[in-house]
């Protein structure tokens, strides 16, 4: 198997891969979010976006921008209402758009906050680009 870089999901509008029914919590929502990545995802999972959530969320999504304070504590907080098998796709700024999180950074708080961040990546609009983490497979300590 080669390493050819980040892994890509979703086809077409759902660059997300995600499906109908999920329950899709958003944090760090703010008017720098792009409105077309949201409507996306509700689309995708035929329903609205939830800040707070009555159950398990099955994916967080995630707007972070390197001003937004410490992004592991964020992290941490992500999991709150995170279902045990659930994931985070965490959207940063791309590239030279202010707020851009360096990868490294995102690595070291991923693992801070006990997760892994994944190979898949996806760029959801022409500003933002999602990183999809995760809870290690391996047992709990």
């Amino acid at each position: 198997m080669s390493s050819s870089g980040p892994e890509t999901v979703g086809t077409g509008d759902n660059k997300l891969g995600l499906g109908s029914g999920l329950v899709v919590q958003e944090l760090g929502w703010d008017e720098d979010v792009d409105e077309d990545v949201r409507i996306m995802v509700e689309d995708a999972i035929d329903s609205e976006l939830f800040e707070e959530v009555m159950e398990a969320a099955d994916v967080v999504l995630m707007w972070w921008r390197d001003s937004d304070g410490d992004l592991a504590d964020g992290l941490v907080d992500s999991l709150t209402d995170l279902a045990e098998d659930g994931y985070v796709w965490l959207l940063t700024p791309k590239v030279g758009r202010e707020g851009f999180v360096d990868p490294a950074d995102v690595n070291e708080a991923a693992v801070s906050a006990g997760l892994s961040v994944t190979t898949v990546s996806a760029t959801v609009s022409a500003d933002w680009a999602a990183t999809k983490l995760v809870r290690p497979k391996s047992a709990r300590r």
